[in-house]
C-alpha cells in the first residue's frame, strides 16, 4: 500500500518512535515536583522546548506545548484578541485557512466582532496588498498560513508580516503543513504547528507567543505551559514530537529536492495521461511534496475508492467526499474545478517506483469511474438542434450536472445557451470551472424556485 495522505498526518518518523518508547520510562512523573522522578520529567520536558524554540527560531520561554495544533491556533487567536480588546475587535484572516482558523473566526463574529477574509488568487496565494487594504484602526489581529494544506501554495508571510508590523498589527502564522520543511521567515508574532504534520505523534501543537505581544489566556487559570496551555503535559510525547522534529529538519534540505522532482512528474504527466484534468495550485512556490488535481465528470468518492482498491491512499476537497455536499473551501476560494479532486501528498521516504505506479493506474481508474457515471467522451459532437437548451440536474450531485451540461453542450449552435438547473452547491464552482476548461462562456447565475440555473452559451 502506498501511503500518499501525509499533509493529514505524516507517519511516525524512526526517531520519533524512539523517542517516545525511550521517554515512556522516565517521562511519567509530574514536572512540578521537586523529587527525583519529577525533576527527570522536567529535564525532559525542558530539552523538547530548547529543542523546539531552536527549530521554529523563537526563545524557550515564548514556546508552549499544547494538546494540538488546533487548540494552539485557537488559544493563540483567542489569548491575542482579548489581549488587544481595547484596540478593537476586527479580525483577518485569508479565505483558505485552515479549518481551525476559521472556525474561530466564526466563533469571534458570534461573539459581537468583525472578520475580513482575504481573497486568494487562482494559484490560492494572497496578495500582501490586500492584506494592507483590510487592515483598519480596529484591526486586533491578522491570520495566516505559511503553506496551504490542500494545494501546496506557499504563502507570502514575511511580506504580509512586514505590512502588519508597520500598522502594528500581530501576525499569527499557522505553520502545521510548513514547519517540518524549516523556519518560517518574517517578522510574524504567534505561530501555531502540530506535531503529527512533521512525523511526530498526534496530540501535541506548538503555540509561539513573542515578547511585547499582549496575550490573555481564555478559560479557568492553570498554572501549566505559562498558563496558555491547561492539563498535564504528555512528557513521551512533547519529547517525541521535539525529537522528530530535529530529525526532518536534518533530512528537509534533501529529501525536499526528491519530492519535488517527484510531484513535478505528477503535475506534468497527469494532465497528458488523463483528459480534462485541472493540476491546480502554485507550480512554483509550494511544498515539496504536495500536489492536487482536479478530473471533470468524476466522483472523487468513488475515485478514492478505486484507488483505495487499487494500493493508494490519498484524500480528496471534492464536495462528494464530504458529509455537507458542499466543496472544500480551499477550491471555493480560488475559484477551481473541484470535482474529482485528488490531493497527493507524498512522505518523506516515498519511493518513485509507487509515484510511477499511481501514474500507470491512474488513467484507466478515471476512465472507469467516468464510464459508470455515462460521462461523455471527449471530442463527441451531436448534432444541433435548437438555440437553447434547459438540462434539469436538479437533486442531482457532483459531478452528474456537469456531466448532463457537456452531453448537451453540442446540441446548440454556436451562440446558443445551455441554461443548467441545479441546487448543488458545487455546480456555483464547477460549471464555471468546465467552461474555462472546455472553452465555452459562462454567462452567470440566475435563481430560480428551487436552486439556481447555470447559463452558458457555445463558443466553439
Amino acid at each position: 500500500m502506498a501511503y500518499f495522505d501525509s499533509a493529514s498526518s505524516a507517519p511516525l518518523h524512526p526517531v520519533a518512535r524512539q523517542a517516545l518508547t525511550a521517554s515512556l520510562d522516565e517521562g511519567w512523573a509530574d514536572p512540578a515536583r521537586l523529587y527525583r522522578e519529577g525533576r527527570r520529567a522536567r529535564l525532559l520536558l525542558d530539552a523538547a522546548r530548547e529543542a523546539a524554540a531552536e527549530a521554529v527560531g523563537c526563545r524557550a520561554d515564548e514556546l508552549v506545548f499544547t494538546s494540538s495544533g488546533t487548540r494552539a491556533v485557537h488559544s493563540g487567536i483567542a489569548g491575542v484578541l482579548a489581549g488587544r480588546r481595547r484596540v478593537g475587535r476586527h479580525l483577518i484572516v485569508s479565505s483558505v485557512e485552515h479549518s481551525s482558523v476559521l472556525h474561530a473566526a466564526e466563533a469571534h463574529e458570534a461573539d459581537g466582532g468583525t472578520v475580513t477574509r482575504v481573497a486568494v488568487a487562482r494559484t490560492g496565494a494572497v496578495a500582501a496588498s490586500s492584506y494592507a487594504e483590510a487592515l483598519r484602526p480596529d484591526t486586533a489581529l491578522a491570520c495566516l498560513q505559511s503553506a496551504n494544506h490542500e494545494v501546496g501554495t506557499e504563502q507570502p508571510v514575511a511580506e504580509v508580516a512586514e505590512v502588519c508590523r508597520a500598522a502594528g498589527v500581530p501576525l499569527l502564522v499557522d505553520a502545521a503543513q510548513s514547519l517540518g520543511w524549516g523556519r518560517v521567515n518574517g517578522d510574524w508574532s504567534v505561530l501555531t504547528g502540530s506535531a503529527h504534520k512533521w512525523g511526530g505523534p498526534s496530540g501535541v501543537g506548538l503555540l509561539v507567543v513573542r515578547k511585547g505581544v499582549r496575550f490573555v489566556a481564555q478559560g479557568p487559570a492553570d498554572e501549566r505551559e505559562s498558563g496558555r496551555a491547561a492539563g498535564f503535559e504528555n512528557i513521551p510525547a512533547i519529547v517525541a514530537a521535539a525529537a522528530s522534529l530535529r530529525a526532518v529538519r536534518a533530512e528537509a534540505d534533501e529529501e525536499a529536492v526528491r519530492l519535488r522532482e517527484l510531484t513535478q512528474r505528477i503535475r506534468a504527466r497527469v494532465p497528458s495521461l488523463v483528459p480534462d484534468v485541472e493540476v491546480v495550485g502554485d507550480p512554483e512556490r509550494r511544498l515539496p511534496g504536495i500536489v492536487t488535481f482536479s478530473c471533470l465528470y468524476v466522483d472523487g468518492e468513488t475515485l478514492l475508492h478505486e484507488l483505495d482498491r487499487e494500493g493508494f491512499s490519498v484524500s480528496s476537497g471534492s464536495s462528494c467526499t464530504s458529509s455537507t455536499l458542499t466543496p472544500s473551501h480551499v477550491l471555493r476560494a480560488m475559484g477551481v474545478l473541484s470535482e474529482g479532486n485528488v490531493r497527493v501528498s507524498l512522505p518523506a521516504g516515498a519511493a518513485a517506483e509507487d509515484v510511477e505506479r499511481f501514474l500507470s493506474v491512474l488513467p484507466g481508474t478515471v476512465a472507469t469511474v467516468r464510464e459508470k457515471l455515462g460521462a461523455p467522451v471527449t471530442g463527441t459532437v451531436t448534432a444541433v438542434q435548437e438555440d437553447a437548451l434547459v438540462v434539469d440536474a436538479l437533486g442531482k450531485r457532483c459531478p452528474i450536472p456537469v456531466i448532463e451540461l457537456a452531453r448537451v453542450i453540442g446540441d446548440v449552435p454556436v451562440g446558443g445557451t445551455v441554461r443548467v438547473l441545479s441546487d448543488d452547491e458545487a455546480a456555483r464552482l464547477d460549471i464555471p470551472a468546465w467552461c474555462e476548461m472546455r472553452g465555452q462562456e459562462y454567462v452567470g447565475e440566475e435563481p430560480v424556485e428551487r436552486g439556481s440555473a447555470y447559463v452558458v452559451r457555445r463558443v466553439s
